[in-house]
């Protein structure tokens, strides 16, 4: 195994570990921000194996798919407008309810 050329397996255990990091902040954290952060390092994760697998799916060489690429960008725009939207709804609720721990946050509650 040569660490300068690294292999799919590499990419593949590079995302699982991103994956469970932002699948523990996600879950574990209170905080609205925290859990967003959680998120967000979940899609990059995705990103970093779909865009291994692509790459590393090649027919003959020097030649790539690149629907791992594609479906990588289609997974930033849409995690940009996810934060966009979920940022403003955070402050939102930070303006009405002074805090971000979610669970103190109950807008259905009168």
């Amino acid at each position: 195994m040569d660490l300068l050329h690294p292999s799919l397996y590499h990419f593949v255990i590079l995302g699982a570990v991103l994956f469970c990091i932002g699948l523990y902040g996600a879950l574990a954290k209170r905080n609205a921000i925290a859990i967003l952060m959680g998120i967000e390092i979940m899609l990059n994760a995705v990103n970093i194996t779909l865009v291994a697998f692509s790459f590393y799916n090649t027919v003959k060489p020097y030649s790539t798919y690149l629907t791992g690429q594609i479906f990588a960008i289609f997974i930033i725009t849409v995690a940009a407008a996810e934060a966009a939207v979920a940022l403003a709804m955070i402050i939102s609720i930070y303006r009405k309810r002074n805090t971000v721990d979610v669970g103190e946050i109950n807008l259905m509650k009168w």
